[in-house]
């Protein structure tokens, strides 16, 4: 028999991922379209992993995957469904799950300083970028025929690396103070 308290544990738990959900799904409507669209979803992932922690934080993007591949439109350009969340750039999305896992990962081995959730953060980004690219690689050979490393890494990565570190740093910050001023504990 669970106590009261764990049960409201879970129920903020849930809160916490529904909240976040919704956020990354707010972000990614926020959208300039290119060839990989221009989106505030990084942002979103950074900052609900800084707000709430690795296990929520993933759970969350988990959230945000399953509705998107289901066909709620919460990706870019309004967009769901498995035909977005399996498509050229759908190894992105996926990659999202990775920059979680990763943080909660080294929030549970390492603990959550800074300079560590930072480093991690980073780490996820870059193999977010390198799981996505193969998937892009993989599904544009498949549509239109051979394309180079480099050509994809200019269309996909290249074009996003500034703006990426920059949502990153943004969302420390702001998931710092916002973490310390709502008092939500991982």
């Amino acid at each position: 028999m669970k106590t009261r308290g764990q049960m409201k544990f879970k129920t903020v738990d849930l809160a916490y991922i529904a909240i976040c959900t919704a956020l990354m799904a707010i972000c990614s409507w926020i959208s300039i379209p290119t060839v990989v669209p221009f989106t505030l979803q990084t942002f979103a992932v950074f900052i609900v992993l800084e707000l709430v922690g690795g296990r929520r934080g993933t759970l969350a993007i988990l959230t945000y995957i399953l509705l998107a591949s289901v066909g709620v439109p919460v990706l870019a350009g309004f967009s769901g469904g498995l035909g977005s969340v399996l498509g050229l750039t759908g190894g992105y999305i996926l990659g999202f799950i990775f920059i979680g896992l990763l943080y909660w990962m080294s929030e549970a081995l390492i603990g959550n300083m800074l300079p560590i959730r930072i480093i991690t953060l980073i780490a996820g980004l870059l193999v977010c970028y390198a799981f996505g690219t193969g998937w892009f690689m993989v599904v544009y050979t498949r549509q239109s025929g051979p394309i180079s490393l480099m050509t994809a890494l200019g269309w996909c990565v290249f074009p996003f690396i500034v703006p990426d570190l920059a949502k990153l740093a943004l969302a420390v910050v702001l998931g710092s103070r916002l973490r310390r001023v709502i008092r939500i504990e991982n």
